[in-house]
């Protein structure tokens, strides 16, 4: 199996840990996910699907599952935070049943394509995002978007279609 993960290898020693989705909430997602539909598993003929789960792609006869997910409005039901409009739903692709998560977190996946950093504050609302362009880029964009002391998260995205990968938050 190949993957696309880059390690942070700065003399820099803070850490930005990809975060997938949690246990709890893949579990409820199987059953209903946030727009109130049922999970329909299938078998992945090809690999290569971004698993938010443990974050590394599919591998072809896999299970898997697209679902969608509501990121930010999950974080701010446990955090009080209102988003308002910034709150949006979209599809992510998991394992049908539980899996073992990520590895030991040293990398951050999915960073073979370019993507957006977004940027989030504790109430919820947007305040800026970063184009990443090349996988050595990554721990600069989230040590200049923590460097905000009105940044309490930020979200990894697909440029392409917008999709939520992982967040990041403070440690």
């Amino acid at each position: 199996m190949t993957t696309d993960t880059t390690a942070d290898t700065t003399a820099d020693t803070t850490t930005y840990t990809a975060r997938p989705i949690p246990p709890a909430v893949l579990r409820q997602l199987r059953a209903l996910d946030d727009a109130g539909r049922p999970m329909v598993p299938v078998t992945d003929g090809e690999g290569g699907a971004p698993l938010r789960c443990c974050l590394r792609r599919s591998e072809a006869g896999e299970r898997i599952a697209l679902v969608s997910y509501a990121p930010l409005r999950r974080w701010a039901a446990q955090t009080g935070a209102d988003p308002g409009a910034y709150d949006e739903q979209g599809p992510v692709f998991i394992h049908a049943e539980e899996c073992a998560g990520p590895g030991d977190g040293s990398a951050h996946p999915f960073t073979n394509a370019h993507r957006a950093v977004r940027r989030y504050s504790a109430d919820g609302r947007i305040l800026g995002g970063r184009l990443v362009e090349r996988p050595e880029e990554f721990r600069a964009a989230f040590h200049d978007a923590f460097d905000d002391p009105d940044v309490a998260l930020v979200h990894v995205r697909a440029v392409e279609y917008g999709c939520f990968l992982y967040e990041v938050r403070r440690d």
